[in-house]
């Protein structure tokens, strides 16, 4: 700085607070965070050669990345722990309570009891029924009806409880959050969403929503819990919380250990976040996630929360190949599911776009209370949908064993078999076979509709295990009927080969697993790390192919129908900013179809490099709501000189005039490198050219969209100049990109409401 104006721009050197923060809703600029580190590296590295205590700090600072997955997996971990725990004693609670303790859930109950046989597992004098303990009766009409009327009425308190301290205290913890941290992970400022008060309340809420009995999973909901936490360590170190880019990375790690506890998956999550979530995920993220979900998948499993020592939720034992033959009936099922992704989708978007454009979307208090009457007293007479839906799901994909005392293992014995415990041959189907067949068909037709109206209500609600649900209910149906077939037509060619008279051929519980699968990615269009998730799961590593196989079928289907998985659709309903990577741009158009100002628009507000006063400037913040302005040589030339950001002019004008003597409304403000000797009755002149970003990107008019897309998609751009030999002709904003794809796609331009 010259030394007439020495004094002048000193207090500038220092940053002044807040610049380069954004505002709420709207997009970061990849290529600038990603700078900014760099710089903050360069100065650390610089600075830790002078001295030990700043090498120690250098290396503190290298480890932080480490320490935030630390305490992300940890806290993640515990509270999914907590939720699992309190989940089942709150489901629980809805039939009967313990009288031993009455925080243990029914199998806690059970377990601790000195009566309980192995037959009777279910069944011990600690755990009574509600209407057991009010009436002393627990068979007939009158305990029925009673018991019904309790259950009902548990599940609507807990989901009014649910409704109305997200309504109150945390309006962004309802849904599944899936699609809003899809949205942030792409460069999205939405304030608040992963702050302190969602993270409590979301956690709250969804052991409430969860244990109301409604059609609806933890698993999304726990990912935005994770990348809460993740938010929430963030702020504990200036490397991230001053970074909007380097704190996206830490998110998408945070995801990955959502999903890890959520399904005791840790390296499902790893590719979940990959492959559905993040958008920009470098090889370093990829280690970091993995550490976590280790990290949380760890914690989890040494709180243990299933009692069974394992991480799993559904695991099974059974081991039987699977035949070629046997690819049919799975590709059916992936048919399947895909056609009902495709049908979920549809009607759910339908569904919420009603709730959204309609009254019905002022009263969403008595729209969960009259969803969650409906389910419960749909759900309570039978006995599949009565239950919380993951024991509907365990049971499902659990195979007949010796031990079973299901309905679904109400198999005709042969007496004069010799019974091996684990490898029970094919049997007829005995008459409990029949009663839980179309006990289930009712429970799936049950699912498939409630469902549609369930998901995207104002509280928590994972998408997960209702589908998952849909497609075992469905698979199990299928298995049934093929292990039938093959038991009474086992002469058959398809049989021959495979299955012997008095051999185990087909397992019922596998078919249920790849319907789930299959319904799971119609509705999400996961491949990779849905089969990974599945096995992980299950413990089922022998089943891949079929899972695969599955997994395929279901996304062709439903692709075929239409491109966008549920939370992409959810993504365009809201209108949120985002340019999905997948997406292909095919058009014919040019930079300047795109570019504003159009032909009839007023000229560009641009700002002069040394002509310019403060006034001016302040007159085109107020009359605008541009996020920057174009710095030119002169109006007349027009040669492009940079980029300044509003909200960093704002702020440095507002500081100059606290801080700066002679700083009056007169003064010219310069972008230039030095500022000219004025006479000294001159107001004095402000020098801005700290905040001034030299190097836009920029390209010319010719360019074809094609390219202007891909930039923006890779590089993470919130806009770009038009020039045309180095003459600035526009600008094209992220938005405008959007605007212009969905017009393309014959979509309304206008449902793309943030900047």
């Amino acid at each position: 700085i010259m030394n007439g104006a020495g004094n002048l721009m000193d207090f500038l050197d220092e940053p002044f607070p807040d610049v380069s923060t954004y505002e709420d809703f709207h997009t970061i600029d990849w290529l600038r965070e990603k700078s900014r580190d760099t710089d903050r590296h360069r100065k650390i590295t610089s600075k830790s050669r002078e001295s030990f205590w700043e090498l120690v700090k250098s290396l503190l600072d290298a480890w932080s990345g480490w320490v935030v997955m630390l305490l992300i997996g940890l806290l993640s971990g515990t509270l999914a722990g907590v939720i699992d725990l309190a989940v089942d004693w709150m489901t629980d609670l809805k039939e009967g309570v313990c009288l031993s303790a009455f925080w243990y859930s029914h199998e806690q109950c059970c377990w601790t009891s000195n009566e309980t046989t192995f037959d009777d597992r279910d069944k011990c004098p600690q755990w009574q029924k509600w209407a057991e303990l009010m009436t002393g009766h627990s068979e007939g009409a009158g305990p029925y009806v009673l018991n019904y009327f309790l259950y009902v009425l548990w599940a609507l308190l807990f989901s009014f409880l649910a409704v109305s301290l997200v309504r109150v205290f945390a309006p962004y913890a309802c849904g599944s959050g899936i699609p809003e941290i899809k949205t942030i992970l792409s460069g999205f400022i939405i304030r608040g969403y992963l702050g302190k008060w969602t993270l409590l309340i979301k956690t709250v809420t969804l052991v409430l929503a969860v244990s109301s009995g409604l059609s609806l999973g933890k698993e999304g909901p726990l990912v935005h819990v994770a990348c809460c936490c993740g938010n929430l360590f963030c702020s504990l170190f200036s490397k991230y919380s001053k970074n909007e880019g380097k704190r996206r990375e830490v998110l998408s790690a945070a995801a990955a250990a959502g999903v890890s506890v959520a399904f005791g998956a840790p390296i499902g999550g790893v590719l979940f976040s990959l492959e559905e979530v993040s958008y920009y995920f470098p090889l370093k993220t990829l280690w970091r996630s993995f550490f976590a979900a280790l990290v949380a998948a760890f914690t989890l499993r040494s709180i243990n929360p299933f009692g069974n020592s394992r991480l799993v939720l559904f695991y099974v034992e059974y081991h039987t190949p699977w035949y070629m033959a046997e690819l049919v009936p799975f590709i059916l099922l992936g048919v399947f599911g895909g056609l009902w992704g495709t049908l979920f989708i549809r009607a759910n978007i339908a569904w919420c776009r009603r709730r959204k454009t309609t009254q019905l979307g002022k009263y969403p208090v008595l729209e969960v209370i009259a969803v969650t009457g409906i389910t419960a007293v749909l759900a309570f007479p039978n006995p599949y949908t009565r239950r919380s839906t993951s024991e509907l799901i365990s049971e499902l994909f659990n195979d007949c064993g010796a031990l079973e005392s299901s309905q679904l293992c109400d198999y005709v014995n042969n007496p004069n078999m010799s019974r091996p415990v684990d490898d029970i041959p094919d049997r007829p189907a005995g008459p409990g076979v029949y009663n839980a067949l179309w006990q289930l068909a009712l429970a799936l037709i049950f699912k498939i509709v409630i469902t549609i109206f369930t998901f995207g209500m104002k509280i928590p609600s994972g998408l997960f295990i209702p589908s998952m649900a849909v497609g075992a209910i469905a698979g199990r149906i299928v298995g049934i009927a093929v292990e039938q077939m093959a038991y009474h037509h086992h002469d058959w060619i398809i049989f021959k080969n495979w299955c012997r008279p008095g051999a185990d051929c087909v397992t019922p519980g596998l078919y249920a697993m790849v319907g789930a699968a299959a319904c799971l990615g119609g509705v999400t269009r996961m491949t990779v790390s849905l089969v990974v998730i599945m096995f992980e799961l299950t413990g089922g590593l022998e089943y891949i192919v079929p899972l695969m196989a599955a997994a395929v079928t279901s996304k062709w289907v439903a692709d075929a129908f239409g491109k966008e998985g549920i939370y992409e659709s959810h993504i365009q309903l809201n209108g949120y900013p985002y340019l999905d990577v997948r997406d292909e741009f095919t058009h014919r158009t040019l930079a300047t179809d795109v570019m504003r100002p159009r032909r009839n628009d007023p000229p560009l507000s641009v700002l002069t490099q040394d002509s310019t006063t403060v006034e001016d400037v302040e007159t085109l913040i107020k009359d605008t709501d541009y996020n920057g302005f174009p710095v030119v040589v002169s109006t007349e030339s027009e040669r492009l000189i940079g980029f300044v950001q509003r909200r960093d002019l704002t702020l440095a004008i507002k500081n100059a005039r606290q801080k700066q003597d002679g700083v009056v409304s007169s003064s010219v403000v310069y972008f230039t490198e030095d500022v000219p000797q004025l006479p000294a009755t001159n107001p004095q002149p402000l020098k801005l050219r700290r905040i001034l970003n030299l190097s836009p990107f920029t390209v010319t008019d010719h360019t074809p969209m094609e390219t202007v897309v891909d930039i923006f998609r890779k590089l993470g751009l919130r806009q770009c100049l038009v020039t045309r030999s180095g003459r600035l002709l526009g600008i094209i904003t992220k938005k405008d990109v959007l605007r212009h794809m969905a017009q393309m796609m014959n979509q309304d331009p206008e449902s793309i409401m943030f900047n």
